[in-house]
């Protein structure tokens, strides 16, 4: 499960800031995650419970805000949603959108600190 490995990194990230911060408490660690990310959200979760135990961020919670699926349909030359990541075409005139904008986002956010 390759979200163990992102968890770990996320908490790397987290230590960081904290060391940056003169040793704060990070309480939360906000991520925005894409469906084509290739990052399975509940698979996530669990790694990072997993990952904080025993560490000083144990009581550090992961919020995670799911980013759609957006691109820029060349025919009405504007950014849609896409309704499903199996069809990519525009939901006004369903024309095939290849220039996708939004929807791969796997990043740190923001964090909530506690001095």
């Amino acid at each position: 499960m390759h979200e163990l490995s992102i968890a770990m990194s996320v908490l790397e990230i987290v230590e960081e800031e904290a060391e940056r911060q003169g040793g704060a408490k990070v309480l939360a660690v906000h991520l925005r995650i894409g469906p084509l990310s290739g990052v399975v959200k509940e698979a996530l979760t669990s790694a990072f419970e997993l990952a904080r135990e025993n560490t000083p961020w144990a009581d550090c919670k992961l919020v995670i805000e799911e980013v759609p699926v957006v691109a820029l349909c060349p025919v009405c030359q504007t950014e849609r949603t896409v309704s499903s990541i199996q069809h990519i075409c525009c939901p006004v005139c369903d024309t095939p959108m290849p220039n996708i904008t939004a929807g791969r986002e796997l990043e740190v956010a923001a964090m909530e600190i506690s001095e």
